[in-house]
C-alpha cells in the first residue's frame, strides 16, 4: 500500500514537472507573439496606384506609388485557384498545416546551414514573408527573424488563412515595378487574372523568389526554368492531374509585355493628387482622346517631307469649359522633344489673334462688318524705325470691307485698325483678360505686330479664348478635373461676338484667300481661323461650333521651320478631322442671331447700302443702330466705278491695283485725316559726311502719300513723288505739313547737328 502511494506521487511529481516545463513553451507559442506589434503596412489595405479616369469612369492612366511601383489590389475570390496553388507550391507547401512557423522547414534549413556553412534553403512561411514585405526595409539579423516569426504567429491567431493569402498576393513584388498579381498579369500577358492559364500562373508564382534575376522580359530562359520547377512542385502535391501538368510544361513562354504607350501620357504631370486611394475623374473622353491621337500621328506622318514632326490639339466643350481631349505631341517617344506638351508651350500664334483686334474695332471704334478698310502700303513707326508691312501674298487690295479683311486674314488692315484703337495695349489687355498669360507686362515691346502674332501664346489658353467667342462673350477657365465648376463673366457684347463668328464662318468671304474645298470647309457651319508664323515655324487652325472649340498647333519643338507649310496645309487637316469626329455623334447646330442685328445688302467697294438686285451687292449684318447710308450716284463715275479718295492714289497707280475696272480716283471725296508718320516732332538728326548717299536728305512719310503741302522757312524742299526731299542743315528748324483737303496744319520741330 505504501509502495503504491510512493509510486503514484512519483508520477504526479513527474507530470507536474513536465507541465511546469511546458508552460513557458505554451506562453511563448500563444502569448509572447502578442508582445510584438504587427507592421503598420499590414494593418492597412494595400495602396492601389492612383487611377485617372475619363469623364465616363474608364481608366486612362495608373499613376505610380511613391516607390515608383504600380498596384491594383483585388479580392482573393478574383485570384485564380491555379495561381494560389502554384504560389503555395512555390513558397510554402505546408501553408495550411502550420501556425505561422514551419518547424520542419526551419530544422531543414538549420541542418543545411550547418552542413554547407551557408544559407542553402529558406524557412520563411508565407505568413512570415507577408510580415517582412509589409514592414519597412531593415537590416537582416537574428532579431529581425525572431520578430517576423512572432508577428507571423500573432497573425495566424488573429487572421484566417484566406485573409493572409489575399494580403500576400496583393503585396508581392513580381518585378518590373509591378506589385500584386493583378497588375503583374496585365503587364506580362495583357490579360485579366481570370484568363491566365496554369503555365502562366506558375510563371507568376515563381517570380517573387528573385524578380530581377528571373525577369521574363530580359531573362526568359531563367523564368521558364523557374516556372517548370513550380509546376513540378505542384505535381508533387498531388492535387493536379498528370495530363494537365504535362500540358502546362509543354506550353511555350508567350509574353506580351504591356507597352508604356498610353493615351494622354502628359496627364500624370497635370494631376494634383490629394487622396491616392480615390480615383481621380477627369473631363477627358477616352475614345475621343485615342482617336485624336491617331489623327495627329497620321496627318503629321503625311507631312514629314515638309519637315512637320509634331502637332498638338485641344478640344473644349463650350457650355462647360471642360477639356474633352488634349494631344500634347505626335509621338511621346520622339527624342526630338516628343515629351514636351505642345498645348502648353508658348509659340507664335500668327494671324489667330486678328479676330480679337476686329472685335475691339467693333466695340471701341464702332466698326461694322461692312466698314471699308484701306489695304494699301502703310508705313508705321516702330522702336526700330519705320516698318512697311505686307500681306501674306505681298499684294495690296485697296478698299476692302472689314468682313473681307478678317476672312482673308489681311495683315495691313489689321495693323491699321489696331493703330486706330490706340495701339497694342487694348489688345493685350483683352487677351490677358481672356486668360492668355504669356504676353509680358509691356505691350510696347510687341507694338502693332501683336495682332500678327509676334508674341507667344499657349494653345490651351488661345483655344479657350476662342471658346469665349463661341459662348458669345462669357468667359471662364478651361476645366480638366470633373470636380471643378465654372461660373464665368461677360467679356464683350453678344452682338460683337456674333458678328466675328459670322465672319469666321463665311466661306464666300474667305474664298479669295482660301479656295473652297479645303480643310476649312466642313459639311456644317463652323467658325475657323488659321495662322502661320514668320519663316513657317508654327501654324495654327482654331475654330468652333456652338458645341465644341478645337485648337490645333503644328510645328517642331526644336524650332526648325517647316517647308512652306501654312496653317491651312499643316494644322488644317487635323482640325478638319477633329471637327468631323466630334460631330459624328453630336448633331451640329448654329448660333441664334442676337436681337438688334439686321441683314442688309451692301456694295463691298463703298460699304454703303444698295438694292439686293444691284450689281456687286453682297449680304451683310449690322447692328440696327449702325445701318450705313444708302449709296448715291455721287459714289460712282459714269461707268459705275466706285470713287476713291486721294489716300488711295499711290496704291491706285501701283502694280498692286488689279481693280481698275471697278474703282476710280475721285479726289474730292472725303478722306481720312492726314497723319505725319515721319519725322517725329522734336526729332534730332545727325549729319555724317562719311555716309555716301548723304545723311542730309530727309523724305517724310504720311498716311496719305503725295497729299500734304510741305513748307519751311529755313530748309530747302525739293519737289518729288510721292513725297518731297527735305535738305537738312545744322540748326533748329520748323517744318510745316498742310492737309489741303481740310486746311489742318501740322508743325514739326527738327534739330540737326553735324558729327
Amino acid at each position: 500500500m505504501v509502495a503504491r502511494l510512493k509510486s503514484k506521487s512519483k508520477w504526479q511529481r513527474r507530470i507536474i514537472r513536465t507541465a511546469g516545463a511546458a508552460v513557458p513553451v505554451l506562453l511563448g507559442w500563444f502569448a509572447l507573439p502578442f508582445a510584438v506589434p504587427l507592421p503598420e503596412g499590414l494593418l492597412e489595405n494595400p495602396a492601389a496606384s492612383p487611377q485617372l479616369l475619363d469623364r465616363h469612369g474608364a481608366p486612362i492612366l495608373h499613376l505610380t506609388l511613391s516607390d515608383s511601383s504600380r498596384a491594383t489590389p483585388v479580392a482573393l475570390e478574383e485570384i485564380p485557384a491555379d495561381l494560389v496553388a502554384c504560389t503555395i507550391a512555390a513558397e510554402d507547401k505546408r501553408f495550411y498545416r502550420h501556425g505561422g512557423i514551419d518547424a520542419l522547414a526551419t530544422l531543414r534549413a538549420g541542418r543545411d546551414f550547418l552542413a554547407q556553412r551557408r544559407v542553402v534553403s529558406g524557412a520563411s512561411t508565407i505568413t512570415q514573408q507577408l510580415v517582412k514585405i509589409s514592414a519597412p526595409p531593415t537590416k537582416r539579423s537574428p532579431f529581425t527573424k525572431l520578430y517576423e516569426a512572432l508577428a507571423a504567429r500573432r497573425l495566424e491567431m488573429t487572421w484566417s488563412k484566406d485573409q493572409i493569402l489575399s494580403a500576400y498576393l496583393n503585396r508581392l513584388d513580381y518585378g518590373n515595378l509591378r506589385t500584386g498579381a493583378a497588375v503583374a498579369a496585365r503587364f506580362y500577358f495583357q490579360k485579366p487574372l481570370a484568363d491566365l492559364s496554369l503555365a502562366e500562373c506558375a510563371l507568376l508564382a515563381g517570380l517573387p523568389q528573385a524578380p530581377s534575376r528571373l525577369n521574363p522580359v530580359r531573362h526568359p530562359q531563367r523564368a521558364l526554368v523557374r516556372r517548370n520547377t513550380v509546376l513540378s512542385r505542384l505535381a508533387a502535391a498531388g492535387n493536379q492531374g498528370a495530363s494537365r501538368i504535362a500540358a502546362a510544361l509543354a506550353e511555350p513562354l508567350t509574353l506580351r509585355p504591356l507597352a508604356e504607350s498610353q493615351p494622354a501620357p502628359w496627364l500624370a504631370a497635370q494631376s494634383k493628387i490629394s487622396n491616392p486611394k480615390s480615383p481621380i475623374r477627369t473631363t477627358l473622353d477616352l475614345p475621343l482622346q485615342r482617336d485624336l491621337e491617331a489623327i495627329v500621328r497620321e496627318e503629321t506622318a503625311k507631312l514629314r517631307e515638309a519637315n512637320l514632326r509634331h502637332a498638338a490639339v485641344v478640344v473644349i466643350h463650350n457650355p462647360t469649359g471642360e477639356i474633352l481631349a488634349l494631344v500634347s505631341s505626335a509621338d511621346w517617344t520622339d527624342p526630338r522633344g516628343g515629351q514636351l506638351n505642345g498645348a502648353l508651350a508658348p509659340r507664335s500664334p500668327g494671324s489667330t489673334l486678328k479676330p480679337f483686334t476686329y472685335l475691339l474695332a467693333i466695340e471701341r471704334d464702332h466698326r461694322i462688318p461692312a466698314s471699308i478698310l484701306a489695304d494699301i502700303p502703310s508705313p508705321f513707326r516702330t522702336p526700330h524705325g519705320l516698318d512697311l508691312p505686307e500681306n501674306y501674298d505681298r499684294n495690296y487690295r485697296g478698299p476692302v470691307t472689314l468682313r473681307t479683311a478678317l476672312a482673308c486674314s489681311l495683315n495691313v488692315p489689321a495693323l491699321r485698325e489696331l493703330n486706330s484703337i490706340g495701339g497694342p495695349q487694348p489688345l493685350q489687355q483683352l487677351l490677358e483678360n481672356l486668360g492668355i498669360a504669356t504676353l509680358g507686362g509691356d505691350s510696347s515691346i510687341h507694338g502693332l505686330g501683336l495682332t500678327l502674332g509676334n508674341a507667344p501664346v499657349r494653345l490651351l489658353e488661345l483655344t479657350n479664348a476662342y471658346a469665349t467667342l463661341a459662348r458669345q462673350g462669357r468667359h471662364f477657365p478651361p476645366v480638366l478635373f470633373a470636380s471643378t465648376s465654372n461660373v464665368g463673366s461677360s467679356m464683350f457684347d453678344v452682338r460683337s461676338a456674333y458678328l466675328i463668328t459670322d465672319i469666321l464662318a463665311d466661306t464666300a468671304a474667305r474664298a479669295p484667300s482660301f479656295p473652297p474645298g479645303g480643310p476649312l470647309d466642313l459639311p456644317f457651319q463652323c467658325a475657323v481661323k488659321t495662322g502661320t508664323s514668320s519663316d513657317f515655324h508654327d501654324n495654327w487652325c482654331i475654330g468652333f461650333t456652338p458645341e465644341f472649340t478645337v485648337g490645333v498647333w503644328a510645328g517642331n519643338f526644336e524650332q526648325q521651320p517647316m517647308k512652306g507649310l501654312s496653317g491651312i496645309a499643316g494644322a488644317g487637316p487635323i482640325f478638319n478631322r477633329a471637327m468631323l469626329r466630334l460631330h459624328r455623334d453630336v448633331q451640329p447646330t448654329w448660333f441664334t442671331r442676337p436681337v438688334g442685328l439686321v441683314e442688309i445688302t451692301i456694295d463691298p467697294r463703298t460699304g454703303k447700302r444698295v438694292p439686293a438686285d444691284a450689281e456687286n451687292a453682297r449680304r451683310d449684318l449690322v447692328p440696327a443702330d449702325q445701318v450705313p447710308p444708302a449709296a448715291t450716284p455721287a459714289d460712282y463715275d459714269a461707268n459705275g466705278r466706285a470713287l476713291l479718295d486721294s489716300s488711295y492714289a499711290e496704291w491706285f497707280a501701283s502694280h498692286h491695283n488689279f481693280r481698275r475696272n471697278e474703282l476710280v480716283l475721285g479726289a474730292a471725296l472725303t478722306q481720312e485725316k492726314l497723319r505725319i508718320i515721319s519725322p517725329a516732332d522734336n526729332a534730332t538728326f545727325l549729319l555724317d559726311p562719311e555716309i555716301p548717299s548723304g545723311s542730309a536728305k530727309l523724305r517724310p512719310v504720311t498716311n496719305l502719300p503725295g497729299t500734304a503741302r510741305w513748307e519751311s522757312a529755313t530748309l530747302r524742299i525739293e519737289p518729288a513723288r510721292p513725297e518731297p526731299i527735305i535738305h537738312l542743315t545744322p540748326g533748329t528748324h520748323t517744318l510745316t505739313a498742310t492737309d489741303p483737303a481740310t486746311g489742318v496744319v501740322h508743325n514739326l520741330t527738327l534739330r540737326v547737328k553735324s558729327l
